[in-house]
């Protein structure tokens, strides 16, 4: 990698100062606060799905622990395949439109495999979740740190792994009271439903977002 070198400005500000600093920035720059939102919405409805597999593998496929341990290693497998083809990928341009339908497919996969009590459909359908969620993951990054200020992008990439990762034990316990209540193949479907409606939601932001990225590949040409 040929990087050249910057001048590191040197902070005089004071913790608290640079975090409100970093969440006025992610809140009103549109396209990261859309990147955000999306990606905090399916890691809360989407990836708590790992928590109801046991019941799926139990009392709708009427299998054991093989069962789970397959169902698992289909959503792995899903997300190997995104990540082979997301190394082929030389270019920035695109990944919005990944992040903007990836949600949509993973709520469809939700919604196959709750109403499936075939082996190898619900297979077939993690397979299309761990695929999805995975483009969504990784492209999210990307396109963030490609867009985002460099002053800015430490802290944006704070709040990156908050909607990731801090979001998902807040699903687990959301997943896990809805199945009490309802169903597991419903609340899973309610999931996908609402991975779905923020996959619509966020379309509206394409334009904006390829507009940002094409001139962010054009600075990185000249430079």
């Amino acid at each position: 990698m040929q990087i050249t070198p910057k001048t590191v400005e040197i902070q005089k500000s004071n913790t608290w100062q640079k975090l409100t600093e970093g969440f006025q920035y992610a809140y009103y720059f549109l396209p990261v606060r859309s990147i955000l939102l999306l990606l905090a919405v399916a890691s809360l409805v989407g990836m708590s799905y790992t928590t109801l597999l046991p019941i799926f593998a139990v009392e709708v496929l009427r299998g054991g622990s093989e069962t789970l341990g397959f169902l698992t290693a289909a959503a792995a497998t899903g997300s190997v395949f995104a990540c082979v083809y997301l190394s082929f990928r030389h270019k920035v341009a695109g990944l919005e439109r990944l992040i903007a339908f990836s949600p949509a497919i993973m709520g469809i996969g939700f919604i196959f495999f709750s109403l499936s009590q075939i082996f190898w459909l619900s297979q077939l359908a993690l397979l299309l979740v761990g695929w999805s969620s995975t483009l969504q993951v990784a492209a999210s990054n990307t396109v963030l740190q490609f867009i985002v200020e460099e002053s800015k992008r430490g802290r944006v990439m704070s709040f990156y792994a908050m909607c990731f990762m801090g979001m998902a034990p807040f699903g687990n316990l959301l997943a896990g009271t809805l199945a009490h209540y309802l169903t597991a193949p419903s609340t899973l479907i309610l999931g996908g439903v609402v991975c779905i409606v923020g996959s619509v939601l966020f379309v509206q932001q394409l334009p904006q977002m390829a507009k940002l990225i094409h001139l962010g590949t054009k600075q990185v040409a000249n430079n």
